[in-house]
């Protein structure tokens, strides 16, 4: 059981960190090739959110919320590895905030192919999302007890 958690821990984790890792190679001056698709869904989403609250937001630099998707990606993948649950909400935090503004299926009609590929995409995220839930639920409900397994006590005769 241990050995197999840890292989399927592996295997989750490499998604994330491999993407982050893609990511920080290919982190420029302008954040890379991401920013030219983030940057128009960030104005689009400031715009929204500005109109909905009645309150001017601040610009949303697009190199710091690389940096930001970055980080998530790469320290949650690693700790998530070792079995952490800190590790875990990282890359929570990670899909909750990329995946409704990279995959914005609704702002498409459907049948239209970016509407499908983008539904597609959006619905694996909402999958590792709930698998890191399942996660953490798991890790919650067995009890620190049982953790630890106790050593036999030599008998005595």
């Amino acid at each position: 059981m241990g050995f197999s958690s840890f292989l399927g821990r592996v295997l989750f984790a490499s998604l994330f960190i491999l993407s982050a890792w893609q990511m920080f190679n290919e982190f420029d001056a302008s954040g890379g090739p991401i920013s030219k698709e983030l940057i128009p869904k960030l104005t689009i989403v400031k715009k929204n959110l500005s109109t909905k609250l009645g309150v001017a937001l601040p610009d949303i630099d697009a190199r710091q919320f690389i940096a930001t998707i970055i980080f998530l990606k790469g320290v949650g993948g690693i700790l998530f590895v070792f079995g952490s649950t800190f590790g875990s909400f990282l890359l929570l935090l990670h899909l909750a905030i990329t995946t409704p503004l990279l995959y914005d299926f609704y702002n498409y009609r459907p049948g239209k192919p970016k509407y499908n590929q983008l539904l597609n995409e959006f619905m694996l995220n909402t999958a590792l999302f709930g698998a890191l839930l399942f996660f953490i639920g798991m890790k919650n409900s067995i009890p620190r007890s049982q953790l630890r397994k106790k050593t036999p006590k030599a008998k005595t005769v």
